[in-house]
């Protein structure tokens, strides 16, 4: 450090300051907002749901056509503009399985917006849902997510609480201390947040595959304010404070147990590029301070920005590559799973081997119950409604917060998992997502007991 002097002038430590500091007043900080809270990058996405309004239809179509004819494109006919261009080359020359569930996303989409199809698409349930409710919020999120995401990663704050905290995220949770920040971005504000910012890390080669799955499956977290939505849902409003510090500390345990199970327990400490992480970026050295080395770390990573315009542009790609690398996917996959949910009774079959669980931990209503345990894999707010009907305040309660802490549903974070550079497939989100219900619901059942 005594050979970096340098590094500590003025223009470095307000480079790493300020866009840090206003990246976690965006991503972090809960504000007033229309007699409740929200944080800045929520209330931006509502306000542009607002001025969008019932423009976003022919918004996402567009999204859909570029995405599917793009991959169409660039794959029958390989055009130079696109294939020698490293960021088009990225955007739509993807491997043929996503190729293809761009088009599905595409042809869905279209039936929807033109009423036309099976039902079992058109369905508001299905297809209608994913479209009207979950794609708008989707798209707006990415707006502002993916452009405003580089003050969080490019400026030290990363570096500044990777140094920090990694005596406490690797005895804990074996990951690096950089990862509490997408913990807290996701809890705070959006699981989907945390998808994104977990991804450009993996690509960014802070993140190891494992470290890059683990993240993605354990601390993208639905947010608070929709945890309120779930607790209504049941009926149990008047209980937000106990529901939450329930679903807060299940959901801690949970994520020191299931990394350390298989499939996750074996996904390699590889770069996504496959070469061997040789050494931890995060180390204090010898003689060191946690403190002085942490900000050290951020002053460095300032003082390497030559060109600010970089950044900005980075930010307008990270947008585009969501919107036509995630959108479809979601629209494919989060139809199809709702579709198994609504008319199959798949889901109704996979939750009757939860029964007996149910009765020896004594939950009242144990067979209406067990329905709702494996559904959420297709969508979490299902298990809710279907748990509304249930007669037992202490069984909806124990549903709403199982239904949070399996934190993996295909109308969303799977499907924005799966359509991610992040080294998971379907099979294992659905092993996951099993370990995550098993591991939660005792705990929740414990603790429901107490409360009740």
């Amino acid at each position: 450090m005594q050979n970096n002097k340098n590094i500590y002038t003025l223009r470095n430590i307000l480079w790493f300051a300020i866009p840090s500091l206003l990246g976690v007043f965006c991503f972090m900080t809960p504000i007033p907002y229309k007699e409740s809270f929200s944080i800045p990058i929520a209330i931006l996405k509502d306000e542009l749901l607002f001025i969008v309004g019932d423009r976003m239809p022919l918004l996402i179509a567009t999204i859909m056509v570029i995405a599917s004819v793009g991959y169409l494109l660039s794959n029958l006919f390989k055009p130079k503009a696109i294939w020698n261009n490293q960021f088009l080359k990225a955007l739509f020359g993807v491997a043929p399985i996503w190729g293809i569930l761009r088009v599905v996303g595409a042809a869905f989409t279209f039936m929807v917006m033109f009423d036309y199809g099976p039902e079992m698409v058109l369905n508001g349930d299905t297809g209608g849902f994913v479209y009207s409710d979950l794609l708008p919020t989707l798209f707006a999120v990415f707006i502002f997510a993916g452009f405003l995401l580089p003050l969080l990663t490019h400026f030290g704050l990363l570096e500044l609480f990777g140094t920090w905290l990694t005596k406490i995220m690797r005895p804990v949770f074996n990951l690096p201390g950089r990862s509490a920040i997408d913990c807290l971005a996701s809890w705070l504000g959006d699981g989907s947040v945390g998808i994104i910012m977990s991804s450009k890390q993996y690509e960014g080669k802070s993140y190891t595959q494992r470290e890059a799955a683990v993240i993605g499956t354990t601390f993208s977290a639905v947010s608070i304010s929709f945890c309120l939505v779930v607790i209504s849902q049941v009926k149990l409003d008047h209980m937000f404070v106990p529901f939450y510090a329930v679903v807060c500390l299940t959901g801690v345990i949970v994520a020191i147990v299931v990394p350390r199970m298989p499939p996750l327990s074996r996904k390699t400490d590889k770069w996504i590029d496959g070469t061997d992480k040789t050494e931890d970026k995060e180390a204090i050295p010898e003689g060191k301070s946690v403190i002085s080395h942490g900000f050290y770390n951020a002053v460095k990573t300032t003082n390497a920005i030559e060109k600010p315009w970089k950044i900005v542009l980075e930010g307008v790609k990270n947008s585009l590559d969501m919107l036509v690398g995630i959108l479809p996917v979601v629209m494919a996959i989060g139809t199809i799973g709702l579709m198994i949910s609504t008319y199959t009774p798949i889901f109704e079959w996979l939750g009757r081997p939860f029964v007996p669980l149910l009765n020896l931990l004594q939950i009242p209503e144990a067979v209406d119950a067990s329905k709702c345990m494996v559904v959420g894999f297709a969508d979490m707010f299902i298990p809710s409604i279907l748990a509304s009907s249930i007669t037992s305040e202490m069984t909806r309660f124990v549903v709403a917060a199982v239904s949070v802490t399996q934190l993996i549903f295909l109308s969303e974070v799977g499907a924005l998992l799966l359509g991610s550079k992040i080294p998971i497939n379907l099979w294992e989100l659905f092993v996951i997502f099993l370990q995550r219900t098993l591991v939660s619901l005792p705990i929740i059942a414990i603790l429901a007991h107490l409360i009740f």
